[in-house]
């Protein structure tokens, strides 16, 4: 069998089996087609590789340009595959084994601070749709959700009652998150005073809604998110909401695994980031307004 003919078997495993998103399906296929040719390239084997030409590999990517992140996505996905394969019986030993992720520099999150957030939810922009983008502002903020998690909200994901979220995170995961009072009202207001107009007499299950009856695009939840970032004066993206949820939960007291399980991280080493960003906070004010800290 082709070393092609195994790449498609490796991605149709981790769409079905693994149950992986496309999206990282598809990120797994791209890096992996590029070292498929660079082995034809090089006239080598994919099933008689060794570290050597692993490092190689990553080497002459790294002379290209390519990012420290870039090429730890890479070497992962070529672990996942040689992996595959050991398991596929084709090759007897994995080649990538012992080689180590480029030392990534760790990116803190942008985080706004609380009275940027409070000046972005007291905005009032002149649009019809106002309510629809407040609403979600709110809710992406209550419940720290992707934005492509809340543009992917379907009514009975909300439940009023026990004031909870359900979500459907990375590779099609359920979790479970709470929802305050105040995005409840918001919610409630918004399915009564302005979806129905925007349903214009068609059904659907999906909560936000564009002109046209139709679920909400991630592109025009950003744009919108701008404007009104812009009326506030506050520079902001749909991640930095995200950020600014999990910070101030943990600077507020919350535990680590709660805060895992609220953002949908299947690593705790990732919600770890927030420590660093919260000690950061920590020093600055530390640094600022101790007589002693100069």
């Amino acid at each position: 069998m082709e070393p092609k003919e195994f790449l498609k078997r490796f991605l149709n495993y981790c769409l079905t089996e693994k149950g992986l998103s496309l999206n990282s399906v598809k990120s797994y296929e791209n890096d992996l087609k590029g070292f498929l040719r660079y082995l034809e390239e090089e006239k080598a084997s994919l099933f008689h590789c060794e570290k050597k030409d692993i490092l190689q590999y990553l080497l002459n990517l790294k002379e290209k340009g390519y990012s420290n992140s870039s090429l730890a996505r890479i070497l992962s996905s070529l672990k996942q595959f040689f992996r595959f394969l050991v398991f596929e019986f084709k090759i007897d030993r994995d080649p990538t084994e012992g080689i180590k992720s480029p030392k990534l520099w760790v990116r803190l999150p942008k985080a706004l601070n609380i009275e940027d957030v409070k000046k972005l939810l007291s905005v009032i922009l002149e649009s019809k749709y106002f309510l629809r983008d407040i609403t979600m502002l709110e809710l992406m903020y209550a419940s720290g959700l992707r934005v492509s998690e809340l543009v992917g909200l379907k009514i009975r994901d909300i439940n009023f009652e026990a004031g909870f979220v359900r979500v459907k995170g990375k590779g099609e995961k359920e979790r479970v998150v709470p929802i305050a009072r105040r995005s409840l009202e918001r919610i409630k207001r918004y399915m009564t005073e302005l979806r129905p107009k925007l349903l214009k007499n068609k059904a659907s299950d999906y909560l936000f809604l564009n002109n046209r009856g139709e679920p909400l695009t991630r592109q025009r939840f950003w744009q919108n998110l701008k404007k009104m970032g812009a009326l506030a004066g506050v520079s902001v993206s749909p991640h930095m909401i995200r950020h600014s949820f999990a910070t101030h939960l943990l600077e507020g007291g919350a535990d680590l695994r709660s805060l895992q399980k609220m953002l949908g991280h299947s690593d705790i080493s990732t919600t770890q980031i927030y420590t660093k960003v919260s000690m950061d906070r920590l020093r600055r004010e530390y640094l600022k307004h101790h007589p002693r800290a100069k």
